[in-house]
Parts: C-alpha cells; sequence; structure tokens
C-alpha cells in the first residue's frame, strides 16, 4: 500500500470486531494513525458528490430484506494515510458496502443504499487510481 496499493475495509460490526481489525492493522502499520474522515475528504467527491457520506450506514442484506436487525453502533469512516497524506486505506466500520453492491439489483434492498454504495464505489476506484 505504501508503493501505491489501496484496501478497502468493509462489513464489520460492533466493539469487538473493530477491536481485532485495529489490532491487525497496527501490526501492519504500527506508526500510522486510524483517522475519522469527514465529509470533505476527496474520497467523497471525486466522481459523484456524496455529502454527508460519513453520517451514511449501508444496511447489510439481513437488515435490508427485514430478516433481522444487526446490532451495531453508529456508522464510523476512517482511514489510514501514508507519508504524503494519499488515503490508503478506507474503513467502512458498521457499514456494508459490498452487500448493497451485491445486492444491487434485487428489488427487496433499497434502491437509494444500492445507488449511494455503487457511486461510493466508483469515487474508490477512480481515487485509488489517480492519487
Amino acid at each position: 500500500m505504501l508503493r501505491g496499493g489501496f484496501l478497502f475495509c468493509d462489513s464489520f460490526f460492533g466493539e469487538d470486531n473493530y477491536q481485532t481489525f485495529t489490532e491487525s492493522m497496527k501490526r501492519v502499520f504500527p506508526d500510522r494513525p486510524v483517522f475519522d474522515m469527514s465529509d470533505d475528504h476527496p474520497i467523497f467527491h471525486i466522481i459523484y458528490d456524496l455529502p454527508e457520506m460519513t453520517k451514511v450506514a449501508i444496511p447489510h442484506v439481513s437488515e435490508a430484506f427485514g430478516y433481522g436487525r444487526m446490532r451495531r453502533g453508529p456508522p464510523r469512516w476512517q482511514g489510514i494515510e501514508d507519508d504524503s497524506g494519499r488515503l490508503m486505506v478506507l474503513i467502512a466500520y458498521n457499514n456494508d458496502v459490498q452487500d448493497a453492491w451485491q445486492w444491487a439489483d434485487d428489488q427487496r434492498y433499497p434502491a437509494n443504499e444500492a445507488n449511494l454504495a455503487l457511486r461510493l464505489g466508483a469515487n474508490v476506484v477512480v481515487y485509488a487510481m489517480t492519487h
């Protein structure tokens, strides 16, 4: 990742999962802090303007289809940067963006969240390829 790679971490919920994730990332990047992203970060605006993205929680398929409720807290959009300030890890905690991609063509999945997730995905790809 320090040579231009990009990692999008998604689909983990709750404090136990978050603690395991952050402990693992500290082993990979012991000197790089995880920071809370703001809505003005370029990744949220590079192609599609996604205002207030940091307040969005993309639902897990079980929530979207009404099979149950996830025990999760509020969404947290976080990142890890390289020495130049380039985002190299995007963390979508208490979100399931990839479920929205997977189920975008299913009528049971909310169209607004699916469209938002697809737009975010385009932004992530272009950001990762140009920064």
